[in-house]
Order: C-alpha cells, then structure tokens, then sequence
C-alpha cells in the first residue's frame, strides 16, 4: 500500500528535468544574489563564486582569468558583470550558461579551444560591443551564430578555421564597425555575406585562401575605410575591383601574390591615403598605375622583383610622406631624382634589401621635408655627400652596411660628429656607423676615426675640393685673359703708343725731325739771297711747314716733300 502510494505520487507529481534544472539555475542564482548583498566585496572576493585563477571585482564588475585549466565557461560569477575576459585556457564550447551575463559589454575568450557555437549562443548579450574569439578552432558559423548582439561593434574571429561565409552570416550585428576574419581557410565567400553592415569601417580577409578580390561581396560595405586582403592568391587586380569602396582611407594587399597590377585596378580609391603592396612579385615599380592615387601618403614596397628605382619612379603621387622599400632581394640601385616628384616626403626607409650597392649622387635629394632615413642593412659601402640634404634629419640610420672606411667617407664621419656635438642641424637620434673595411679599421665606430687614420693626407675633404676649384678657376681666368690680350694686341699697342705720343708728333715726324733738322737742312742746301733768283727759306717757314705737315698727316693728307718746294 505505501509502495503503492508512493509509486502514485511519483508518477502524479514528478517534475519534468528542463524545470528541474531551472529550478536548479534559479537557486544557484538566489544564492549568488543573497551572497552579493549580505557579504562585502572584500569577503566576497574569497568565496567560491571567483574561480582559482581568476580575478574578480564587483567595484568595477570585471572578471579576469588568466592562463588556467578551465573547460568550461562559470555560471557562479556575479550575474550584473560587465567585462569577462577568459584568455589562455581549455574552454571548448560556450553553452546555456551564457545567459546568467546578461548586462556583459566585453567579452574574450581567445586562445581557447573554442570549435562550437550553437544557435542564438548570445541571444541574452544585447549589451554587448565587443566579442573576441580569435584563436580558437571555430569551423564554421551561420546566420544564427550571432542572434541577439544588436549592439556588437567588435567582432573578432581571427586564427580560427573557418572555410566559408554563408550568405547573411552577420545579418544579427547591424552595428558591426569591426570585422576580423584573418588567417582562416577561407575560400569561398557568398555575395550577400556582409549584406546589412553598412557601417562596417575595418575588415580583415588577410591571410585566407581567397583567389579572387570578393568585389561583389564587397558591394555593401560603403563606409569601409580600412581593408586588409593581402596573404591570399589574386594573382592579379581585375578593373576597378575597388571602386565601390569610394571612402577606403588604406587597403593591404601585402603577399598578395600579385604580378602585375593595371592602370585601371585602383581606379574609385581617390581617397585612399596608405598603400601595401609589398611582398609581391612585381618586376618594376608600377608608376603610371599609382598615378591616379593623387592623395597617397603612404607607400610600402618592399619585398617585390624590380631591380632599380629608376628618375621620377613616383611621379603623380605628390602628397606621398612615408615610403618604405625593404627586404627586396633584387633591387641593386637607387637612381638620382628617383623621387624628385615627391617634394613632400618625410620619411624614407630602405632597408635589409641585400643586394642594394648603389644610391646615386641626388637621388635623395630636392625633399625639402625630408626627416627620417633608414637606410640600414644594405650592401652598401660608401656614400655621398650630394646624395641628400644631410644637416635637415632628425633620425638617420645607416648601420649594418659595408662601409668602406676611407678618405672618400671623411665628410660623413665629420657630419656625424658635428651632429653629436650638436653644432651642425637639428638634434638627430643616429645610430653609430660602424666600418666593414680595411680590415685594419674593421668594427670600429667612423665616428670615433681620425682623418688620419682614414688615409686623408689633408684634414679636409672638401677644403682640398674648394682648393682645387679655385686653382682650376684662377687657371681658367688667366688663359682667358691671355687669349684676349693676343687677339686686342695691335689695338693695345696703338693705345698705348697714343699715349706716349701726347705731344702730336709722330714717329716719322720725329725721324724726319732727326733727319733733316735745320742746321742739317741749312748745311745741305745754303740760302743764296734773292739776286740769286732762287727761292730762299726761312727757318720760321720751315717750322710753319713741319707743323702743316703734321696736322695734314693727321687728316690723311698726302705731304709734299720738302724737296718739290
């Protein structure tokens, strides 16, 4: 009879196990509560509801666990918490417990082993903006993953392993501003993917397996401003595959494994300010190409196939301020006036391409902006003066080259020097140049080298060049004046015996004056008196007469000897 009756009962009266274990959440919770309020905070970070390894807070409502064993997500911890951030564990799915965290904004559970996420798991999360599971072994998510975060602006899924992303998958965040699907395996994207992010401004598809730009995938996303896609196989760049991101401020094709890109490739992007296209296999610098980027401020190009950067090699692209060309295995020369078109440069750097020994007189030069250089770790092993405006930088690296210590480098060890002495430019972080060669010099600072020691006979480079300027000019300005003296010779002489001459007599008056004066005239031809019949002169006459003479000779009259008078 009693068994009986208790059988009875059991059957009339038992409870189904969904309320069980409701009932059983609900006096979990009550307790929770009931300790919040009877305990202080100081107590109450000493109970049992703050795992072994976590860091718990009701001041602030943050919870913190650092690198620990648990599996599973607690559903003891203060049920109004704002930030839970569970990093470095063995957590492997987030299951109903969710829902206790109603009032959560911040939540990360990276480096997890996170590969299963049933339907509306954050259907409870309406409060919150960011949501980091990067680093866990997610392999896929659907268009119900994310029910409920209406208020989601960061959403973080890198290094997990998703393949693809269905249509509508981030329909449940509208406010997404954030999206970072980087270093997956993704390979097929849907058109209709990010259909309803309108305000998305950052994506990452970097590091995928995507063999083509997404272009139609991407039609949505209007106010997109940042765009990470490079590590992935494009190949090449198909025509404006960008232009319905007209308000992309910077796009990432770095590894790429890029080609050749087209006139027409960034056609759309006239606001595009940063730039990547380094590690590449372009075999030329794409001139004409970037051309049409005319607000470019930023440039990487390193890692790619050209061998020279050749004159005007950025021309078109007259606001570009950092160009950076590093860890290119081909490229041996920088050419002079290679970026003369790009007067507002501020920083360059050119660096570990090991095969670069030339940069040639003036091809940094002309930027008058110009502050920062790096032109560490190149084969190079000598420099010019001319090269650059040297006394403008504030930071300049050269070392891990093989420079020559010579003669040749004394003007920048004399530059170097001034400019730690602070007399010479603007006060500039540099980095010691230390020499390669002769072996006599071999690791020793340039800086610290007497001219002496680098072979300089005299103490001044470029004293001896102005020396020699002035002998070759002197040189020049006596040959000149010799040859001017040889060609005006006669017209010099007239001048200068018209000055000795003063007097108006000239050289054959004077001959004549010697040769027939008058007592030698009177001598020759006596004056018979006038009954000789003959014609008598007086020496006044004569006097008269040479005087005449002279005066006509000086008319070109022609004079009549003095023996047809």
């Amino acid at each position: 009879m009693t068994t009986h009756t208790g059988s009875n009962r059991s059957r009339g009266h038992r409870c189904p196990r969904g309320m069980m274990l409701s009932l059983l959440v609900a006096v979990t919770v009550g307790m929770v509560m009931a300790a919040a309020v009877v305990v202080s905070p100081v107590e109450a970070a000493g109970l049992a509801n703050c795992p072994l390894g976590c860091q718990c807070d009701d001041d602030t409502l943050v919870v913190t666990c650092g690198e620990g064993q648990l599996d599973v997500l607690p559903i003891v911890l203060n049920p109004s918490l704002q930030r839970l951030v569970i990093k470095n564990n063995k957590i492997k799915t987030i299951d109903s417990s969710m829902q206790f965290y109603a009032e959560l904004t911040f939540l990360d559970l990276s480096y997890n082993h996170l590969f299963n996420m049933p339907p509306r798991t954050f259907a409870y999360q309406r409060k919150l903006t960011e949501l980091h599971l990067n680093h866990n072994k997610v392999g896929s998510i659907t268009n119900k993953t994310f029910v409920g975060l209406v208020a989601l602006t960061v959403l973080n899924l890198r290094g997990n392993f998703l393949d693809e992303l269905p249509e509508g998958v981030f329909a449940g965040v509208p406010k997404l501003e954030e999206l970072n699907l980087g270093q997956n395996r993704i390979a097929k994207i849907d058109p209709k993917a990010f259909a309803g992010l309108t305000g998305l401004r950052v994506l990452y598809l970097d590091d995928n397996t995507i063999s083509a730009v997404p272009s139609p995938a991407l039609q949505p996303l209007r106010a997109l401003g940042e765009l990470y896609i490079g590590l992935n196989s494009f190949a090449a760049i198909p025509k404006e595959a960008f232009a319905m991101l007209t308000g992309l401020a910077k796009l990432d094709l770095e590894g790429a494994a890029l080609l050749n890109v087209s006139r027409d490739s960034f056609r759309g992007l006239e606001r595009l300010r940063t730039l990547d296209l380094s590690d590449n296999r372009l075999a030329r610098i794409p001139t004409a190409e970037l051309a049409v980027l005319e607000r470019l401020e930023e440039l990487s190009l390193g890692q790619n196939d050209f061998e020279a950067i050749p004159p005007n090699a950025f021309a078109g692209l007259n606001n570009l301020r950092l160009l950076d060309i590093s860890g290119s295995l081909k490229l041996t020369r920088i050419e002079s006036g290679a970026f003369a078109h790009n007067t507002n440069l501020e920083e360059i750097v050119i660096a570990s391409n090991k095969m670069l020994t030339e940069v040639q007189d003036g091809a940094l030069s002309g930027l008058p902006h110009l502050r920062r250089v790096v032109l560490k770790d190149n084969a190079l092993t000598t420099l010019t003066d001319g090269m650059l405006s040297w006394n403008d930088l504030v930071e300049l690296d050269l070392s891990e080259n093989l420079i020559l210590c010579d003669c040749q480098i004394l003007w920048l060890r004399n530059l170097l020097v001034s400019r730690s002495n602070g007399t010479v430019g603007a006060a500039a972080q540099q980095i010691p140049v230390v020499c390669a060669s002769p072996d006599r010099l071999r690791g020793q600072v340039l800086q610290s080298l007497s001219p002496e020691l680098l072979g300089c006979t005299h103490p001044d480079r470029q004293q001896q060049a102005i020396i020699c300027v002035v002998l070759v000019s002197a040189a020049a300005v006596l040959t000149t004046l010799a040859l001017v003296i040889y060609k005006c010779r006669r017209r010099i002489q007239e001048a200068v015996k018209g000055s000795w001459g003063s007097n108006g007599i000239g050289r054959k008056e004077r001959e004549y004056q010697k040769t027939f004066s008058e007592e030698d005239y009177s001598a020759r031809h006596p004056h018979p008196g006038p009954p000789g019949g003959g014609l008598a002169i007086h020496p006044t006459t004569l006097n008269n007469y040479q005087i005449n003479h002279q005066h006509h000779h000086s008319h070109g009259i022609r004079h009549i000897p003095v023996t047809e008078l």
